[in-house]
């Protein structure tokens, strides 16, 4: 499923959830994968079942925060194996508890510092070398939250919305040199991030259906992939409404979360 990749792959939230589901679908003989993330054991088993599929694979047990370590690592790897693909996925989310309490500036810090910074951290270093090859492509896994301001998780929703805004600007600034950028934002889909939410979940896909349309955006080299589209529609849509309607409408998609955890 790796066809059109050639070179190294690194990829961030690599453990669990979507970022092990796409580990195995970019998987495959020839490729060389640089897996990412926090948790040692679950990096492990996803990079086993990655050799099973033929991929070459190293892992690094790194909290992308870490932006010296970070940068040390995919130049290291970059110098090894040339980077085709990059994919920032790791992320966290917090929100409303269930017993009504709202997130507080520790829990919003810590989401920015990850989704946003995070990404930042490990595509930054990478920049340069895309740039001097003329060559490279960027995946940025932000969600359908950066559409809309949520009132039960205003952080995860500034992460991403800042990582969307982020992406649109790196996307333009390469145009023509021969890198490209996929902004991604997938709605809901199977995940231990999923199973804390408790609300609606409208349109969920699987997690490896989920895999299945990122992976095939960044090999076709597409600017942006968001899904699903009726829940996209609607909260783009919100954006054109008047204050007062949007904030009614958005208050019908409350929910509450029981436990912040790892994409």
């Amino acid at each position: 499923m790796s066809e059109g990749f050639s070179g190294g792959i690194i990829l961030s939230g690599a453990s669990r959830g979507l970022g092990a589901a796409l580990a195995r679908r970019l998987a495959g003989p020839g490729v060389t994968l640089g897996l990412i993330a926090r948790t040692e054991a679950g990096l492990r088993e996803t990079a086993a079942a990655c050799a099973g599929r033929g991929a070459a694979v190293r892992v690094a047990a790194l909290d992308v925060r870490d932006a010296e370590a970070v940068a040390r690592t995919v130049l290291d790897w970059d110098v090894a194996a040339p980077t085709a693909l990059v994919v920032a996925n790791a992320g966290i989310a917090a929100g409303r508890r269930p017993d009504g309490t709202p997130e507080g500036v520790a829990e919003l810090t810590a989401q920015v510092s990850v989704n946003l910074l995070g990404a930042v951290n490990l595509v930054g270093p990478l920049l340069p070398a895309f740039r001097a090859r003329r060559a490279g492509r960027i995946g940025l896994v932000a969600s359908v939250a950066a559409f809309h301001g949520l009132p039960d998780s205003p952080g995860y929703c500034a992460s991403k919305a800042g990582l969307w805004a982020w992406g649109q600007a790196i996307r333009a600034d390469l145009r023509d040199s021969g890198v490209e950028v996929t902004l991604i934002a997938p709605g809901f889909f199977e995940s231990d991030m999923g199973r804390a939410w408790q609300g609606r979940r409208p349109f969920s896909l699987t997690t490896d259906a989920a895999a299945a349309r990122i992976e095939r955006a960044l090999r076709l080299g597409r600017p942006s992939c968001a899904f699903p589209l009726p829940l996209v529609a609607g909260l783009r849509a919100l954006s054109f409404l008047p204050a007062p309607l949007a904030d009614r409408a958005v208050r019908l998609l409350r929910f509450r979360i029981a436990e912040g955890v790892p994409s």
